[in-house]
C-alpha cells in the first residue's frame, strides 16, 4: 500500500487529466485496495477523505462523487459529507447477494436514515442492481426490472447496470427494460469504450474507469489521448 500523502497525489494528478480532458463528473474510489474486506476500518475511512476533500479541490466545479470498497456504503457517505462530495455509488441497496467478500445484506434502510443523521440528504445515491463480481443465485427470481422497482422504492437517486466483471459490458437490451421500468436515472456502470458508447447514449450516465487507463488496464495511469479521444466521440454524438 502506498502512503496517504502519494495516493492524494496520484488521486490529484489524475483528476486533473480528466478535467483538462473534459470529463463530465468523477467518482474517487478504492480500487487498488485489494484484498477488500466487509469490514471498513477507520484508517480507509480517513484516507478516503483525506483523497477526496483534495479531490473536491482539485475540481472545485465538477460532480464528484465515492465509493469506498466493499460495500461501505455508511462510510461513503461520511466521506462525501466530509470532503464535500455530491454522490456516492452504494452496493448492496436492496436484495441480499454473494460477492467476493462474502454474503452482502441490503442496506437500504439504514443506509437513508443514516443520510438524514448526519445531515447528508443532499448528498445522492446511486445504487448498482444485480452487481458486477458477484452470484445473484438467491435473488434469481427476481428480475432486473423488480430489482430496479425496488430499489426506486427504497429511494435510490439512481441505479447502476453493469456487465459480470470490471471492464465488462453491460447489456444493451437490460438497459432499456430498466429504463421502461422506473423513473429514476439510469447509469452504465462497466465496460463502456470507444467503439460500443453507441449503445449506452440513452442512458443518464456513462461510469467509466479501466478504458480511460493505459491498455485499458485499472492498474495503469490515465491515458489523457484515450480520455480525449472518448470525449469528442460524445460531444459529437451530444450534437
Amino acid at each position: 500500500m502506498l502512503p496517504v500523502a502519494q495516493i492524494l497525489e496520484e488521486a490529484c494528478k489524475e483528476a486533473e487529466i480528466y478535467r483538462n480532458a473534459g470529463i463530465d463528473g468523477l467518482i474517487v474510489e478504492n480500487m487498488n485496495d485489494i484484498p477488500y474486506d466487509l469490514r471498513v476500518g477507520p484508517e480507509i475511512t480517513a484516507s478516503m477523505a483525506t483523497v477526496c476533500a483534495a479531490v473536491r479541490q482539485t475540481c472545485p466545479r465538477l460532480p464528484l462523487g465515492v465509493q469506498v470498497l466493499a460495500c461501505a456504503n455508511h462510510e461513503a457517505l461520511a466521506v462525501a459529507l466530509a470532503a464535500g462530495l455530491d454522490f456516492i455509488r452504494a452496493e448492496s441497496f436492496v436484495f441480499s447477494h454473494v460477492a467476493d467478500e462474502g454474503l452482502v445484506n441490503a442496506c437500504a434502510g439504514s443506509l437513508l436514515r443514516y443520510r438524514k443523521t448526519i445531515g447528508a440528504e443532499h448528498i445522492q445515491i446511486f445504487a448498482d442492481i444485480k452487481k458486477k463480481h458477484s452470484s445473484h443465485a438467491v435473488t434469481a427470481d427476481v428480475s432486473i426490472s423488480e430489482t430496479a422497482k425496488a430499489a426506486e422504492f427504497f429511494l435510490a437517486d439512481g441505479v447502476i447496470l453493469t456487465g459480470v466483471a470490471t471492464g465488462q459490458e453491460a447489456d444493451p437490451t437490460e438497459l432499456k427494460v430498466v429504463q421502461r421500468s422506473v423513473q429514476i436515472p439510469v447509469l452504465i456502470g462497466s465496460g463502456v469504450t470507444l467503439d460500443n458508447v453507441e449503445k449506452y447514449t440513452s442512458a443518464n450516465a456513462l461510469i467509466i474507469g479501466s478504458y480511460f487507463k493505459h491498455h485499458s488496464n485499472w492498474k495503469n495511469g490515465v491515458d489523457y489521448d484515450k480520455v480525449m479521444a472518448f470525449m469528442d466521440k460524445i460531444n459529437k454524438l451530444r450534437n
